[in-house]
């Protein structure tokens, strides 16, 4: 076989080649796409709203306060012979019980310096009412008649009343002296709990000493910040005892479960707190230290604690409550409405720490949808689980 033939048939084959796919190609199945896709409902669940008449909460946090507290001082100095046993902190006393005694020697002397002033004054007034009298006799003997600023003179009116200016004022430093030897002994003003004793025995101590503080155990406050959009719902009780809203005060952290004290709204203080630019109100709470009315259930009230206040606010009536969990951005609701996604704007009334109160927008038939939807589009079908 010659190259040339050879050449031939490789041209020749490779052309067949060629042909045999170029058929193969022209001639092969198409694949074709068809639409498979499948709406589906959306599974959720769904809640109702209560309809009625509610007494909403605010809840807002405070601290305790004494509504008396002073710090306790002296009137007249001294040194300190005396000092009661129950003049303690953490002590109670009475009012009246008697904390301390200042040495009331010197004022004794003081007193008695002053008794015998009084009593020099009253003897020099009762000479002079004799020369008075002595006088009146003696311009009857005469009988001229004189000027009345000449007969004054005459008689010693001026005489009789610097006599009697005189007992007046030896009378007033008697009583001075008399309040300065009372004020030797240093007296509780008021049923009072004692924090802190600042004196010892034979301390010398001057007029105006911090001796101590105490606070009434008849009563305590809790200041709470209250957002000002709050306030109008409140009874402010104007400081008359228990007539303004209901509190129930709790601290979670220090107090075991079920344990509470409660109190009322008995001001509003006319000044935002100047931090938060909250409100503040005035709870009042009675007997504080459970000193009047022992119980061991209740816990005692510690000045400087922070606890939180539930106050009930005004009655909303004929409204729907619903959990705050449920409304969605925009004051809106997602409704299960005939299979289908409707998103409603409600009109929310108030809102407290769990539910939101809805004044219209919302009917007792309603369906909320309580799940957590990925595409939220109206119209969207839904399905219950029961479906």
């Amino acid at each position: 076989m010659t190259r040339k033939k050879t050449i031939w048939i490789s041209l020749g084959l490779l052309v067949c080649s060629i042909l045999i796919a170029l058929v193969f190609f022209w001639t092969a199945p198409e694949a074709e796409m068809e639409g498979a896709s499948k709406t589906t409902a959306m599974l959720v669940d769904v809640v109702q709203a209560e309809h009625g008449d509610f007494n909403p909460s605010v809840i807002a946090t405070g601290l305790v306060q004494p509504a008396t507290d002073i710090s306790l001082s002296n009137q007249v100095g001294g040194e300190v012979t005396h000092i009661a046993s129950q003049f303690l902190p953490g002590a109670y006393v009475k009012k009246g019980e008697m904390l301390l005694q200042i040495n009331p020697a010197d004022y004794e002397n003081t007193l008695t310096l002053r008794k015998s002033d009084l009593a020099l004054a009253q003897s020099d007034y009762e000479v002079e009412l004799g020369r008075q009298d002595v006088a009146v006799k003696d311009y009857e003997l005469i009988g001229d008649e004189l000027s009345s600023k000449n007969q004054n003179l005459v008689l010693r009116k001026p005489q009789l009343e610097a006599a009697k200016a005189n007992v007046k004022a030896a009378e007033a430093a008697v009583n001075q002296a008399n309040l300065d030897l009372q004020r030797t002994a240093i007296r509780a003003p008021f049923d009072a709990h004692i924090l802190s004793r600042n004196v010892n025995l034979g301390s010398q101590i001057a007029p105006a000493s911090d001796l101590g503080r105490l606070v009434g155990i008849d009563e305590y406050w809790i200041i709470a910040n209250v957002p000002l959009s709050k306030i109008n719902w409140l009874e402010i009780g104007e400081g008359k005892e228990g007539s303004g809203a209901p509190v129930k005060i709790i601290h979670p952290s220090a107090w075991e479960d079920g344990q509470f004290r409660k109190g009322n709204v008995s001001r509003l203080v006319g000044a935002l707190d100047g931090q938060s630019r909250l409100a503040r109100v005035i709870v009042s709470v009675p007997d504080p230290l459970l000193r009047i009315n022992p119980d061991s259930n209740k816990p005692q009230l510690i000045i400087g604690t922070f606890v939180e206040v539930q106050i009930e606010a005004r009655k909303l009536e004929n409204v729907a409550r619903l959990e705050r969990q449920f409304i969605r951005p925009g004051n809106t609701i997602w409704v299960l409405q005939e299979g289908k996604l409707e998103i409603r704007k409600v009109n929310i009334l108030f809102e407290d720490g769990q539910y939101a109160y809805i004044r219209d927008g919302l009917a007792a038939s309603d369906q909320i949808v309580a799940t957590d939807l990925a595409t939220v589009v109206e119209g969207s079908p839904l399905r219950l689980e029961e479906d």
